[in-house]
């Protein structure tokens, strides 16, 4: 029988692409429903409650929020092709590394909203010492 899978996502958000390549790792079939951001369908308002956000991931029914809470739901729900290293030590690596992109990625955001040469200026010196960190 052919596991329900269903992904609410909008095209530009890192979230959602963190879900799609951890399902595509995995080898997990899915559908993917992309959300209109500014007109929220009413299926995402109804998964989603607290939020109101994308990713969900809908499981067999069952909608999940949050896409670190995702992954960790991916991870235990197919164990096959493990997502993380299973040597302790190389675990915390990755998440000290998933945890890092997580705070520093508005700075690669903040880029492209900056407004005046000077702000651009000082956005692209951050997002070029995260870089050199990475």
């Amino acid at each position: 029988m052919e596991e329900e899978v269903k992904l609410h996502g909008f095209w530009p958000s890192p979230f959602s692409h963190r879900v799609i390549w951890a399902l595509k790792l995995k080898g997990v079939k899915y559908d993917y429903i992309e959300e209109d951001f500014p007109n929220k369908s009413q299926l995402l308002l109804q998964y989603n409650p607290v939020h109101k956000k994308i990713p969900v991931l809908v499981h067999q029914g069952k909608p999940i929020a949050e896409s670190l809470i995702i992954l960790e739901c991916i991870e235990e729900t197919w164990p096959e092709h493990p997502l993380l290293p299973k040597d302790a030590y190389e675990r915390a690596l990755a998440r000290f590394w998933i945890k890092y992109g997580e705070e520093k990625g508005i700075t690669f955001y903040n880029v492209f909203r900056s407004v005046g040469e000077d702000q651009l200026e000082k956005e692209m010196k951050e997002a070029m010492e995260v870089l050199k960190v990475l």
